[in-house]
């Protein structure tokens, strides 16, 4: 690396009560050199937000108690953080409820089980 240049890591919320497929996101992360911090609910998942500065949400859709579109909105309506980039990982891949994950206000939906690839890609995408 040339002297003076600074590479930032991205840090990254994953939200997800699995804990496979927590783990799952956590190793591709990993291998790409994102920094990551793992929550099993929306609730812990907004307290981290308030906390810590993060670079994305990866937000699960179908989540005990409050679910991912929930906290999807509330995201976007705190202007602390409301335009960080928000993307749905679910294993609904019906229309319908594509077009309603959407509507929430997240930036897109990935569906499960996951490809790699292109979750990195819209993961590229959206940190540009």
């Amino acid at each position: 690396m040339p002297f003076g240049v600074f590479v930032m890591t991205q840090h990254i919320l994953i939200v997800d009560d699995n804990p496979d497929n927590r783990q799952l996101v956590a190793w591709i992360l990993e291998d790409e050199g994102y920094k990551f911090t793992c929550s099993a609910s929306a609730e812990d998942g907004l307290a981290l937000l308030e906390k810590h500065k993060y670079d994305m949400v990866l937000m699960d859709i179908s989540l005990p108690g409050m679910d991912g579109k929930q906290a999807t909105q509330l995201i976007r309506k705190n202007v602390k953080f409301g335009q960080i980039p928000i993307l749905a990982l679910t294993a609904h891949a019906i229309m319908a409820e594509e077009a309603a994950i959407m509507a929430s206000g997240v930036n897109a939906v990935i569906t499960k089980p996951l490809d790699e690839a292109l979750l990195l890609a819209t993961i590229a995408k959206y940190l540009k």
